[in-house]
């Protein structure tokens, strides 16, 4: 089976950051444009305008969650099979950190610099500092042995979970948990991701 001719689109300050890290840890050959949302070259591929857009043999596909998981299916890694329990749990994880950690922090982004001025309400970023730090303790209470999210074998929900903390980081949204602190530490030390943040 051949591998497709990929070329990412979106910056690694972005979502972007996940394709890439998905790339990186898959070992494949990509094309990256680092364009920052609604640049002409992602217009192009995209007309929302939004990153991440992973182009695949002319296909266009969208949404850093989407298409991190079509390369894991694609290439039979870091992901369990599809129509096993553990691909259910796989999924439920996915969609936990999307819900609990992704959608606070686009929150407080939109609030911060996304909106126009007059739409944003800066007071909502104290009750989403909340809400993380809620969901990020309950969260990490319920992580196994590790060392990844799914046992020994790393899968999409680790790419989503530890970017998710380091955008966390950057938004000066604190992890307080010493096992959550641990986990971040040991994925930020994989090649694949240190590579990823040398791209742009």
């Amino acid at each position: 089976m051949s591998t497709p001719a990929y070329t990412v689109y979106g910056t690694t300050k972005s979502r972007a950051a996940r394709v890439v890290w998905m790339l990186e840890e898959l070992e494949l050959p990509y094309e990256h444009v680092a364009a920052n949302p609604r640049d002409p070259s992602v217009l192009a591929v995209n007309p929302s305008g939004k990153v991440p857009a992973l182009t695949v043999d002319g296909t266009v596909l969208t949404d850093s969650t989407a298409i991190i998981q079509y390369l894991a299916d694609r290439h039979g890694a870091l992901t369990c099979p599809a129509g096993t329990l553990e691909r259910a749990q796989q999924d439920a994880l996915t969609h936990r950190i999307l819900d609990e950690f992704d959608a606070v922090l686009w929150t407080a982004a939109r609030h911060s610099f996304i909106l126009p001025a007059e739409q944003r309400v800066a007071g909502v970023k104290e009750s989403l500092r909340w809400e993380f730090d809620r969901n990020s303790t309950a969260f990490a209470a319920q992580m196994g042995e590790g060392p990844f999210l799914m046992g020994e074998t790393m899968t999409v929900p680790d790419i989503l979970l530890t970017h998710c903390c380091l955008w966390a980081g950057a938004a000066k949204f604190q992890i307080a948990d010493p096992a959550l602190q641990a986990y971040v530490g040991r994925m930020k030390e994989r090649p694949a991701l240190r590579r990823t943040f040398k791209r742009d």
